[in-house]
């Protein structure tokens, strides 16, 4: 089987949430699987002594008016909730956990988190308020039904979710979302056959 894409997101991103609406699609048709992996910006931000796009001057007012008008673009729900944007450690835990479970159920995860936040509006950064991908638990997992309360009791590294390792790849994401082939790493043009979007933030 081909080399599997390593897609690197923030939950707090609206690019990322972007991307996760298409990878996968995208993925398919050239013979590919995605491997999700979530990670935490803000960690990014410090090594780098930056800050979230919002919060800069001049480029901030412009990046709110790009995000509505991209999810326009892609025929997407999004609207920038109140609280934004947010600490994002306990879903991205809950999504790493749930992958030791069953792969395809962290993506549902994810999926439906990004969704809760940009599509919903509701505050992800709680630890019971990421929304659960299924009635119910994996058969092998622990019986709380809230991956996010789950992953608390046994998170991965903070390392695991600030630069989550693959398997292949010696891409170190600067960005969100940052799609990864092997050694390539890096944001495609918007709206090109590849993927879906360049931007990070």
């Amino acid at each position: 089987m081909a080399e599997p894409i390593d897609f690197y997101f923030d939950f707090s991103s609206p690019y990322g949430y972007f991307m996760a609406e298409h990878i996968d699609a995208v993925a398919a048709r050239h013979g590919r699987e995605v491997r999700w992996r979530p990670y935490l910006l803000g960690a990014v931000y410090k090594k780098l002594g930056t800050q979230p796009l919002p919060g800069m001057p001049m480029k901030g007012p412009y990046s709110i008016r790009d995000f509505e008008r991209s999810a326009r673009y892609y025929g997407l729900q999004c609207r920038i909730p109140a609280a934004f944007p947010v600490a994002t450690q306990h879903a991205a835990r809950a999504c790493y956990w749930l992958e030791e479970h069953d792969p395809a159920l962290a993506r549902r995860f994810a999926l439906a988190t990004l969704r809760a936040y940009f599509g919903d509006g509701r505050d992800i950064s709680q630890l019971d308020a990421a929304p659960s991908a299924t009635p119910s638990p994996p058969r092998s997992a622990a019986t709380n039904s809230r991956p996010a309360c789950a992953a608390s009791a046994k998170p991965p590294s903070n390392a695991a979710c600030s630069a989550p390792p693959t398997s292949s790849s010696t891409a170190n994401p600067s960005g969100a979302p940052t799609a990864c082939r092997r050694s390539n790493a890096g944001w495609r043009r918007a709206g090109s056959e590849d993927f879906p979007c360049n931007r990070c933030c």
